[in-house]
């Protein structure tokens, strides 16, 4: 690897990653300021993300198009619940609908980012692979402000945690996440670690079709709730005849957001209602006399962790057919011919997909820096759900966990515009949230799961209230950020003025 010894490019906004988050951002920055100078930086060879990254069978999405889609364009398909490719081809669309070709550069990943404080500016150091048989290159590039659409979890490495025996096991052994292309299990007794929307999706699609494996147990130490939704949302598509399709867009997604809020508060309020209105659809989707206690009966109240779907009920089809299974038990070890149990059965395999979760990483695990001095976004606190206590000019996506993940993008990047034109009519050049000391802070993703639990020590913190507090679902992060631009814990400057200051007053924001 070679450094670059061209000078320094200069943006005035740099977004980071092309994933569904980074390309909405992407279109709502273009929109408000066409004459600024952006780019959008993708360490991957393709645009997509999760959507491109993932090739497990079955990969589809676990909430509605309508409210995972973009608000600015329509989802056509008549599949509410989608396969990936379906939302690649969405997100490829977006992309040449916008124009947003022309600013994307592939394989251009962020090594680090230094901030001076002197010039109001973020040097990136960026990392760019070359074509085959090329050396690659280190570049750097400079920016007033970045804005990070990296997810929250590690691209190149899955979670998989120590399986004692693991080289005793004579089959294959796989992470969804690192997927073989064109892998074969047909007619191949496959057993899938996990109980989360990973598994939940794998067992049906291995267990059925063309090419299905012979038999699939999904085997999991602690039981998920699981409900079946319609595939198709017929009232979507009677909306969309009756209004067209962007009103009726508008209208199932106005639906969406509330019904699927109805949903969380009501169970979180009566979880014990919720608890039994759960195990009665799970009962009549299964065979008569199938152990729904045993295997469908989680220790924590309903929406402690996400709520699986299973589209169509095609999980428990597969159960109720025959052709899948579920074990709930301890592993104890990896045997030549499958896994033994806390129990004493061992389960037979050709085939173990480790479903068992992500690695947590937060901003692509970008190096940060200020003024020299390392950054540790541990140690900060997230202000409006996209800023960071103590770092200047950076922004960052991050979705919701009881609710589609691109409602939230919609809010912030409003919001990261709004804050951007507010700095360009008072000639400021510099923002960043200040915390008070002593703050009564708790981790920033407050859900049981456990790869939240894994990452507690590496993601910042939120506060106990608002503008700190990492608002869980859309109506409350839309009166927040939809509301007054900033409050008195932003502090602004300007470029040979570092003295930060209480913020110009500006006129209340609308709405979308």
């Amino acid at each position: 690897m070679r450094k670059s010894k061209s000078a320094a490019e200069e943006f005035d906004i740099v977004i980071i990653g092309a994933g569904i988050s980074g390309i909405g951002a992407a279109r709502y920055v273009t929109e408000a300021f066409p004459h600024k100078k952006v780019v959008v930086l993708e360490g991957r060879d393709d645009i997509g993300g999760t959507w491109d990254l993932f090739r497990y069978p079955g990969i589809r999405s676990d909430s509605d198009l309508h409210t995972f889609g973009y608000e600015f364009k329509a989802w056509k398909d008549r599949a509410a619940i989608a396969d990936a490719p379906l939302i690649r081809d969405y997100l490829h669309e977006t992309v040449e609908e916008n124009r947003l070709d022309r600013l994307i550069r592939l394989r251009h990943r962020v090594v680090s980012a230094h901030w001076s404080t002197a010039e109001a500016a973020w040097t990136l150091t960026v990392e760019v692979d070359g074509a085959e048989g090329q050396e690659s290159v280190r570049k750097e590039i400079k920016a007033n402000w970045i804005f990070a659409g990296t997810g929250y979890y590690r691209y190149d490495e899955g979670y998989t945690p120590h399986f004692e025996g693991r080289e005793e096991f004579t089959g294959d052994i796989l992470h969804p996440q690192h997927w073989p292309e064109g892998y074969d299990y047909a007619g191949k007794k496959v057993v899938v670690i996990g109980s989360g929307a990973t598994a939940i999706t794998i067992v049906p699609s291995m267990a059925t079709g063309p090419g299905a494996a012979a038999h699939v147990t999904m085997l999991q130490r602690t039981p998920t709730y699981v409900m079946p939704a319609p595939r198709v949302d017929s009232l979507a598509l009677l909306l969309t005849r009756m209004f067209g399709e962007q009103r009726g867009y508008r209208l199932t997604r106005f639906k969406n957001i509330w019904m699927d809020r109805g949903i969380v508060v009501g169970l979180r309020k009566f979880p014990r209602a919720g608890r039994a209105l759960i195990r009665y659809v799970n009962k009549k989707a299964l065979p008569e006399g199938f152990d729904v206690d045993r295997h469908f009966n989680p220790p924590y109240k309903p929406w402690d962790q996400r709520l699986c779907l299973a589209p169509d009920g095609d999980f428990f089809k597969a159960i109720s057919d025959g052709h899948a299974s579920v074990a709930t038990d301890k592993i104890v070890r990896f045997t030549e011919n499958g896994i033994l149990l806390a129990s004493g059965r061992e389960l037979k395999a050709d085939v173990i997909v480790t479903a068992t979760g992500l690695n947590l990483r937060l901003l692509g695990g970008i190096s940060l820096f200020k003024d020299g001095e390392p950054i540790d976004p541990a140690k900060s606190i997230t202000y409006r759900g996209t800023l960071l206590s103590g770092i200047p000019n950076l922004a960052m996506a991050i979705g919701y966990t009881t609710s589609s993940w691109t409602l939230k993008i919609s809010l912030v990047c409003r919001y990261f515009c709004d804050l951007v034109k507010h700095m360009d009519a008072f000639a400021y050049d510099t923002a960043v949230a200040v915390a008070e000391p002593g703050m009564e802070t708790r981790p920033v993703m407050d859900i049981s799961a456990g790869y939240a639990q894994r990452a507690s020590a590496i993601t910042p913190r939120q506060g106990t209230a608002q503008p700190w507090q990492m608002a869980l679902s859309y109506p409350d992060d839309a009166k927040l950020l939809r509301g007054p631009l900033f409050d008195d814990s932003l502090r602004f400057s300007s470029r040979g003025d570092q003295t930060f200051r209480e913020p110009a007053r500006s006129a209340s924001r609308g709405g979308e």
